[in-house]
């Protein structure tokens, strides 16, 4: 796995994203999140569905990932929420500091 990683998940309501990705990054599980409405088209309990959500992109390191991963899992909002990270492959040198940084409880 890359050194990076950028971690993805959904709730229904902007306020609930907000609550999530703040406290991930406040205890620095991320260095920061990304919050979007975006339109979803999924399979769920066996049925088609389409609906609006608010997805979250969080950036962390490998190496914290497993903790990023059991909060989420822990104060999601969702009984089986998508949790799903992918590796940051290139990025600048800058930019992976300061994640590492930010993660770490360094200067950011």
């Amino acid at each position: 796995m890359s050194e990076y990683v950028q971690v993805s998940t959904a709730t229904e309501t902007e306020d609930q994203a907000t609550a999530l990705a703040g406290r991930a990054v406040r205890e620095r599980l991320a260095a920061s999140a990304q919050i979007a409405r975006v339109k979803s088209v999924f399979w769920h309990l066996g049925e088609y569905g389409t609906g609006a959500e608010w997805q979250i992109l969080l950036k962390t390191t490998a190496e914290r990932y497993p903790e990023l991963e059991a909060y989420l899992l822990e104060h999601h909002p969702w009984d089986n929420p998508e949790v799903c990270a992918v590796p940051i492959v290139l990025g600048a040198e800058r930019c992976k500091e300061w994640i590492s940084g930010s993660v770490s409880g360094g200067r950011s």
